[in-house]
């Protein structure tokens, strides 16, 4: 799971529309300007941002298929609605630095990866069950003089803070978002879309440049373990506060620290961000090889039920670096990025190492300032222990084809081309090299399912 396109920010600095109008004259007249298809909403923008909300709906539709390889061939459309309503405290009532916040998604389609591709690291960020659902409830305010430090409590998804490649959200693929070691390893996948928990989280400022975040979540997003997370918690009204404790913390420095303006005779200076960071969950693990008997889980005299381990963590950091610019035009630009998550106890997970890395090309056209072009890659080790399963279950019916998952690889490149303030189109292709770490073919299983070509176009609309 991963989060969806970037909607989940303060809104409330958008401009409603872009001359002020209102009425069906403005409505037309702001169309090719505004940030939103729907401009002021024939003034209820205005209106609502004079007591403090704000409001934005946007909707992602995309069709993606495979090409080659896989399970089967074919293609699949898939939609996200999501909302976000917002509430500046100052502005409503006085009161300084709060900010409360409420967003729901509406998942709509297929899955592409589940029907169709079988991987580890699925085609796109926004695949999910049919569902109407609350997503995020929290309030947020600021303390200690400067803004230093501010504390957020509520119903949280980590993905929008932990973990995060600023660069990664150009993509389709969903592991350029959360990243594969929590979406596999950790229970529920994690509070993380189109999931989230119960949290309290503090950023920490002590200098500019430094960031310190520390939150505390539910242990699973879901009130049970078994089955899908996303059906045990299918409206995301539970609110699970019984499942033990995650933790993460992470260091963040960043430059310039105060929105990179220019210093003369220099220009803009290339930013950065690099984050350093882990995260413990005292829930219970499911052993990956060895059954609670003691016996392997291939055996055949094992009861099937695995060893339960208690707790588990993992280590990461995160790169984002602008590699150049251009002087005399700066909206022009290339940055780099990088991701890596390492987990030690490989006993109690399926992926021990994930990987994520690529380019992003700002302005690649000239005169097209807000087009992006993105090339990246993602990688998934399969834990020793999971690989030790799989060399039993072969060992024990030598008979049967039964192959040892390894790692899976795929490359993305895709093209972000703003039509309108309001509304993005993007062509994707997205290439997989062993496919669910060398998983047999359900459909024919005497081989490993095939590497897969993707292509697809995934279209965003802000209203």
């Amino acid at each position: 799971m991963a989060a969806p396109p970037p909607l989940s920010t303060p809104i409330s600095s958008q401009a409603p529309g872009a001359d002020g109008q209102t009425g069906f004259s403005g409505f037309l007249s702001d169309l090719n300007r505004s940030n939103y298809l729907l401009g002021d909403l024939f003034g209820l923008r205005t209106q609502l941002s004079k007591v403090g909300v704000s409001l934005a709906i946007q909707e992602t539709s995309e069709v993606l298929g495979n090409a080659t390889g896989g399970v089967k061939q074919g293609a699949e459309y898939d939609g996200l609605t999501q909302a976000i309503l917002q509430l500046d405290t100052q502005r409503a009532f006085g009161w300084y630095g709060g900010l409360f916040n409420i967003s729901a998604l509406q998942l709509h389609g297929r899955n592409l990866s589940a029907e169709n591709l079988d991987t580890l690291q699925t085609a796109s960020g926004i695949e999910g069950d049919r569902a109407t659902r609350l997503w995020e409830l929290w309030y947020d305010q600021k303390l200690l003089p400067e803004d230093r430090l501010d504390v957020r409590i509520g119903q949280e998804s980590a993905d929008q803070e932990f973990i995060v490649t600023p660069n990664g959200a150009y993509f389709v693929n969903t592991m350029f978002g959360w990243p594969l070691v929590p979406s596999v390893d950790l229970p529920g996948g994690g509070p993380a879309y189109p999931l989230s928990a119960p949290a309290v989280r503090f950023r920490y400022r002590p200098i500019n440049p430094v960031a310190i975040l520390l939150g505390v979540y539910s242990g699973s997003p879901a009130k049970s373990n078994v089955g899908d997370p996303q059906q045990v918690n299918p409206s995301g009204v539970s609110f699970p506060t019984h499942n033990g404790a995650l933790t993460f913390l992470e260091l963040q420095y960043s430059y310039p620290s105060l929105g990179g303006m220019a210093y003369p005779g220099q220009g803009a200076p290339l930013g950065h961000t690099y984050r350093i960071g882990a995260w413990y969950d005292s829930e219970r693990f499911a052993d990956q090889a060895r059954g609670a008997d003691g016996l392997s889980l291939a055996s055949p005299n094992s009861s099937g039920a695995p060893l339960e381990r208690h707790g588990d963590y993992s280590v990461y950091a995160v790169a984002d670096q602008m590699i150049w610019r251009q002087a005399d035009d700066p909206n022009r630009s290339v940055s780099l990025f990088g991701r890596a998550m390492d987990t030690p106890q490989g006993d109690r997970n399926l992926i021990d190492f994930s990987l994520n890395a690529g380019l992003v090309y700002h302005d690649p056209v000239a005169n097209r300032a807000d087009d992006t072009l993105a090339i990246g890659m993602g990688y998934a080790h399969v834990s020793n222990s999971a690989q030790a399963y799989d060399r039993a279950v072969a060992a024990a019916d030598p008979g049967v084809y039964n192959p040892i998952r390894t790692t899976e690889t795929y490359l993305e490149a895709t093209y972000q081309y703003q039509v309108h303030p309001w509304w993005q189109i993007q062509p994707d292709v997205q290439y997989v090299f062993n496919p669910g770490g060398g998983l047999a073919n359900p459909d024919n299983p005497n081989q490993r399912i095939k590497n897969e070509l993707v292509l697809g176009v995934r279209t965003n609309v802000l209203f």
